[in-house]
């Protein structure tokens, strides 16, 4: 922190100035750095937010707001963060898509069943956590992602839970999304 304060405090792609190019040069390392943790194809493709929260905002603003219309659906998970429910609400209010969830198990785990009676062709997005930081179950993201796929639909996944502990691949993962901090 105090590197960056006395030596690389400057807004990134702003300036051509030596201290402007080296927070450019610090800034996109950074984001090489994350792409190689998580095997992205490439750095092009990280976004630097405040937090997961903002990510998924930034996700149904920006993906949500153009792609989906009335009748659409999005499918969630009753396990889900507020994060990852007032997003999708705050769209359904203003696209007229339409949120369905999947449910859980006895034993508390996703129901996969739910989610192939669930999933159709109107479905546009699958959003979930990976681990629920509520209930501590890993949801199978190979596998919702390859139901997802059958239908066209998107997959967003919430790793905030997962990101520090387990190793995340995107492109064995087969997903659109990925937020974490």
């Amino acid at each position: 922190i105090n590197t960056y304060y006395s030596q690389n405090n400057a807004n990134v792609h702003r300036g051509a100035h030596q201290l402007s190019a080296r927070a450019t040069e610090a800034f996109e390392k950074a984001r090489e750095i994350t792409a190689k943790f998580i095997n992205a194809f490439s750095s092009n493709e990280i976004l630097f937010t405040r937090n997961a929260t903002e990510a998924i905002n930034l996700v149904a603003r920006s993906w949500g707001d153009k792609e989906l219309k009335n009748g659409d659906e999005v499918l969630l998970t009753v396990m889900e963060h507020h994060s990852n429910l007032v997003p999708w609400q705050l769209l359904a209010q203003r696209t007229g898509c339409v949120l369905r969830h999947i449910n859980l198990t006895k034993t508390g785990q996703l129901d996969l069943n739910d989610l192939r009676l669930k999933l159709n062709h109107r479905t546009r997005l699958v959003s979930l956590v990976h681990i629920s930081n509520t209930l501590g179950c890993c949801n199978p993201i190979i596998e919702v992602a390859s139901l997802a796929k059958k239908f066209g639909s998107l997959v967003l996944v919430d790793a905030c839970q997962s990101l520090a502990h387990q190793v995340i691949d995107i492109a064995s993962l087969q997903i659109d999304f990925l937020v974490g901090s």
